[in-house]
């Protein structure tokens, strides 16, 4: 073989071999851009799944505060009607001991029947 050829052989080999690289390199670039793309997209995903737990935390917390308000002012009512409720059963016994027409067994009924009150 001639010496001019055999060089011309390897010189296209390296050619070869160097667009073969070129090639890969690009290649490569190309699928690390692909994936760059596809985590930012799922970067901004999470994002609004979080945003969207946030808020849905925020609701709950919300929802939670006006129920423990409104079992405040329900325990506050019952206390309220308990006080009425002795008050008025006072007011009972006090009639009941000055009526002079009155039974004193209306009074001792009444104690049978809501004691505690």
């Amino acid at each position: 073989m001639d010496t001019g050829l055999i060089i011309a052989i390897v010189v296209g080999a390296l050619v070869v071999l160097a667009l073969l690289a070129v090639a890969a390199r690009r290649g490569r670039e190309q699928r690390h851009e692909t994936r760059r793309v596809e985590a930012g997209e799922i970067r901004r995903e999470g994002e609004l799944r979080s945003a969207r737990a946030d808020e849905t935390r925020a609701e709950a917390e919300e929802r939670a505060a006006r129920a423990r308000r409104e079992e405040a002012a329900a325990r506050q009512q019952a206390l309220q009607a308990d006080e009425l409720a002795a008050e008025a059963d006072d007011h009972h016994r006090r009639a009941a001991e000055i009526d002079p027409d009155g039974d004193p067994a209306d009074t001792d009924e009444r104690e049978r029947v809501e004691p505690g009150r």
